[in-house]
């Protein structure tokens, strides 16, 4: 007869296989996409590591855990009968079973928390810089104490976890015993009761009576002789059996003390090293001080020696059950802890506070010179810069470069622009607008990049629409930074869709954006549903993706794929075939994260045009620490060590993400690189046009800035008081006051022979409005990553960005033309105030934006020019050069007579030259209205002046405009 199989146990068993394919679609899927990058070893990485610590330490615990309960089982039954257990074999089971539950959880906890704290340990790169206090290596304290607390803190988890587990196999031993159900019992022999006590109580039939003669007499008396044994029900955990197994006990729960009283000591111990991390009792030094050194370490190290003391006094007090002994140690470390603490506060208030910078003066020197090296800003270049007002006409021709650089334009402005005139269509959407430089016409430039992505949210809700049909955005605008349209909005270089660019060393071949920042859904491609690609007037053009991204949707891919999106329509739509992909992890932010998490990504990745006509985002990484000693943290998480070490660059269309290191003398990134040979690249390696869009991140620079702000001070007392702290300038953008943040420029730095990008931002004595020193950080070739601190004379007064605004401010014709523009319904707002270092001298730039509606388009109407004493307020920089410096101030055209005006507009078009003339009129006759005689007559004559560019070529719209004036008058 032929076996038939249980129906239940088949269902059971292809229940539990479904259930575990399930739960490893996540790791099968993330599997297939790093394959698809070709960062399988990276993908494995993890798990390998996990596996080599977790299953050795599995069978290790396992093992010691198994040892370790036989011999509790072999002690129990030294002393207690075996006779009495129910199932030997029953228990070894239990005993197994419960070890290996023990190792695995011990194992697994250990391999998943702490795997990348073991790669670090054992692929650590040395700093080459010792502490002051213990003579460690920096790395030390980076790779391995982490590592080093959590062991310990592990042990005494441990430690914990084995007492539990004896109390547990304990317990099973107990109540695995036999219980009987009766127990002979010999009585104690009793004295002989008289006969006439007995006849006394007339209970001669159930009195028992003892005494040599007690058998005789009870069988006649139907009575029980009272030294009979007897059997009774039998307790299954007698007295005696509980007073063994404690006793039984306490020799492994002294044991388990002992360790855990060793690891006590070990975490004392440990302890020392956490005062280089952490800022003393008065505050005045980031790191161990007197007191922590003098007081505090030593009482870590009393408690390190008391731990050992009170291990041995456990074993003492246990074998002599001496209870009162045990419990003696551990109230004199209480004591000594409570004591330490009151100490530490008397000595640093009556001994350090009364001379605190003569006590605190090594320390102090400590925080400032390893603060420098965790920032990078111990090798910082600084210059003395005269700022003396001797610039000339002569030297802004000799700085065209910079002059030619300075930006005009800003972001939110240009953004809204490019997103009302290039959006095209409601579903394209500009994310940001970046900075970068270009070579234009043969010029380094100074540009905004912005790039055009689908806005999802916009797709509607339909399947199709948002995953196989508007699969990607399309193209990037481009703008000079120094130049706009005679309505003041950016000039553009690249626009349109497909982009035409007006610029022969920027061909943008490849436009289509299927990686980017708005890029959060999957799509389909290859699909018989065709891509659309871009609109066309009326049409729209349609594509099919020819690049390599994506994962393959053969049926098995499609089940995990429609399992992990949770769409039904992936599996059974008819347009996905073989050949179709699925593309994911499309947002790049997202994406370099799942990558390589231990690294912090900046949050303005930019997009860069290639020379091969490829778009490519760029994405700065940093390295950073919790742990660099005598470092004060910079951020609420508490890292104090930060380097821009790594670049990454996404390609937009096909998805390629790689890492470059950039910084090899950064030992975190190089201890990365290590346990991530296939990952980190070389710089060299990147392509060279990408290489020179490599920029010096403003929130790396912005970082250093504000940690500068103190630590620019070398001298001890100097820094202790306090003396030359500062402060980074304030501004005035848009209308309000609020803190400068570094800009990028294109300039010639003084002391050089050409131009390069930079990023600076200016500081002011703390409390002042001067400005005192400008910090720069140099972007291009060799010198990329170099810091160099303009520091300006203390012995005169340098005119701060606030002081410029105020200035700004008590100007009567700024001011009026404000008020007036308030008044007309517009909206006007300051750009950011650049700081310019020309020569010797300093040049104040800032652009005003005139608004009329919250819906329209910001634009430049008015560029603000201080040098000086001096003001200029114009409609265009060149304008407000010529005001300054006298005309022809950019451009050596020598044809025009001293005393004439300059007309920059000469190569405006007669439409532009209308639309002028036209502002200013209408700008006159608000003028009017409001009585404002002086901003009427300045406006008429500026509309003269457009009058007379007009004539002959447009006279009709002269003779208007004209007709108009005069009835105005």
């Amino acid at each position: 007869m032929k076996k038939r199989f249980n129906p239940t146990i088949i269902l059971l068993v292809l229940l539990i296989l479904v259930g575990l394919f399930v739960s490893l679609i996540g790791f099968i899927t993330d599997f297939l996409w790093f394959k698809e990058l070709e960062y399988v070893g990276v993908f494995f990485t993890k798990l390998f590591t996990q596996l080599k610590i977790g299953i050795p330490m599995f069978v290790v615990i396992t093992l010691i855990a198994f040892v370790y309960l036989k011999v509790l089982k072999r002690g129990y039954f030294k002393k207690i009968e075996s006779k009495d257990l129910v199932n030997e074999k029953g228990l070894n089971r239990i005993t197994l079973g419960l070890s290996a539950l023990f190792g695995f959880l011990l194992s697994t906890t250990v391999a998943s928390k702490f795997w990348f704290e073991i790669l670090q340990f054992l692929n650590s790169t040395d700093f080459n810089i010792s502490d002051p206090l213990f003579g460690n290596d920096v790395s030390f304290y980076v790779f391995k104490m982490q590592l080093i607390n959590g062991v310990n803190s592990m042990g005494m988890a441990l430690v914990l976890a084995f007492f539990a587990l004896t109390f547990i196999y304990y317990l099973i031993l107990m109540s695995m015993r036999k219980p009987q159900m009766f127990e002979t019992v010999e009585p104690e022999p009793e004295p002989f009761f008289s006969e006439e006590d007995n006849v006394r109580q007339g209970n001669f039939g159930g009195q028992q009576f003892g005494g040599p003669f007690g058998d005789i007499f009870n069988k006649f008396t139907g009575g029980k002789n009272i030294n009979q044994s007897v059997r009774r029900p039998k307790k299954q955990f007698d007295d005696e059996n509980m007073g063994q197994l404690l006793k039984l006990a306490s020799k492994q729960l002294t044991v388990l003390g002992v360790l855990f009283f060793l690891m006590l000591g070990a975490g004392f111990f440990l302890k020392q090293f956490t005062l280089l991390q952490q800022s003393g009792l008065s505050g005045a030094v980031y790191g161990a001080g007197f007191t922590d050194v003098n007081i505090t370490l030593w009482v870590y190290r009393a408690l390190m020696v008391l731990s050992v003391v009170a291990a041995l006094f456990l074993v003492i007090g246990m074998s002599k059950k001496k209870y009162k002994m045990i419990l003696t140690v551990p109230v004199i470390m209480i004591t000594v802890g409570a004591l330490g603490t009151g100490g530490s506060i008397l000595v640093q208030n009556f001994i350090v506070s009364p001379d605190e910078i003569a006590k605190e003066s090594k320390y102090l020197e400590n925080n400032i010179k390893y603060t420098q090296m965790a920032y990078g800003l111990e090798d910082v270049d600084v210059k003395s810069f005269a700022a003396r007002n001797t610039l000339s006409k002569e030297d802004i021709l000799n700085n065209m470069e910079t002059i030619s650089n300075i930006r005009i334009n800003d972001y939110d402005p240009a953004k809204k622009f490019y997103g009302q005139t290039q959006s095209i269509r409601r579903y394209y959407s500009f994310n940001d607008v970046d900075v970068d430089r270009y070579m234009i016409n043969g010029e380094y430039t100074q540009t905004f990049l912005a790039a055009r992505e689908l806005t999802e949210e916009e797709l509607g809700e339909s399947w199709m629409n948002r995953l196989l049909k508007y699969t990607h955005g399309y193209g990037v605008t481009l703008s000079r930074v120094d130049k706009v349209t005679s309505s003041g909005q950016p000039d553009m270089l690249i626009s349109g869709i497909p982009p035409v660019s007006q610029v022969e060393e920027i061909e943008v071949t490849r436009p289509e954006i299927y990686f980017g920042e708005l890029t959060n859904d999957y799509v389909l491609v290859n699909t018989d549903e065709a891509e659309f690609d871009y609109p066309d007037g009326d049409e729209n053009k349609y594509t099919n993706y020819e690049g390599d991204a994506g994962i393959k949707l053969n049926l098995l891919n499609r089940v995990m794929f429609s399992i992990r999106e949770q769409s039904l329509k992936l599996l059974v739509s008819s347009n996905i075939d073989n050949d179709s992909r699925i593309i994911i992890n499309r947002n790049i932010e997202q994406r370099v994260k799942k990558i390589m998490p231990y690294l912090s990504y900046d949050e303005d990745p930019y997009i860069v045009a290639g020379e091969d006509g490829k778009l490519y985002w760029m994405i700065d990484a940093y390295t950073v620490s919790k742990s660099f000693p005598y470092s004060e943290p910079f951020s609420e998480e508490g890292y104090n060590y930060i380097r821009n070490s790594v670049k990454v660059v996404v390609d937009a269309y096909n998805g390629n993400t790689n890492f470059y290191l950039v910084d090899d003398s950064d030992p975190i990134a190089n201890t990365y690189q290590k346990i991530y040979p296939e990952l980190f690249k070389n710089f060299s390696e990147m392509p060279e046009d990408l290489q020179a869009h490599i920029r010096y991140p403003n929130k790396l620079l912005n970082i250093q800035a504000h940690v500068y702000k103190r630590y620019h001070m070398n001298n001890v007392s100097a820094f202790y008081l306090n003396e030359d702290l500062w402060d980074v300038a304030n501004e005035i953008y848009g209308v309000d006051e609020q803190t400068m943040t570094p800009n990028y420029y294109i300039m010639k730095l003084p002391g050089e022979t050409s131009a390069e990008f930079v990023n600076t931002i200016q500081y002011t004595p703390k409390n002042k409005k001067n400005m005192t020193g400008m910090l720069v950080a140099r972007n291009d070739g060799e010198h990329y990553g170099k810091l160099v601190l303009y520091q300006l004379p203390k012995d005169k007064s340098i005119y701060g960005p606030m002081q410029i605004e105020a200035q700004i401010d008590q100007n009567t014709e700024i001011s009026k033309e404000f008020s007036l523009w308030n008044s007309s319904g517009s909206n006007y707002s300051r750009g950011n105030l650049f700081v310019i270092p020309i020569e010797e001298s300093l040049l104040y730039v800032e652009p005003v934006y005139l608004e009329a509606t919250k819906e329209s388009i910001p634009e430049v109407k008015r560029v603000i020019v201080a040098y000086g004493d001096k003001i200029a307020y114009k409609e265009t920089l060149d304008e407000a050069l010529d005001a300054l410096f006298g005309n022809n101030s950019t451009s050596r055209d020598e044809s025009a007579p001293d005393g004439e005006e300059s007309t920059p507009q000469s190569e405006l078009t007669t439409s532009d030259l209308i639309n002028k003339a036209n502002e200013e009129f209408e700008l006159a006759e608000s003028a009017l209205r409001n009585g404002d005689w002086a901003g009427y007559g300045e406006h008429m004559t500026a509309l003269e002046k457009y009058l007379k560019l007009l004539a002959p070529s447009g006279q009709a719209d002269v003779n208007n405009l004209e007709a108009n004036a005069q009835a105005a008058q």
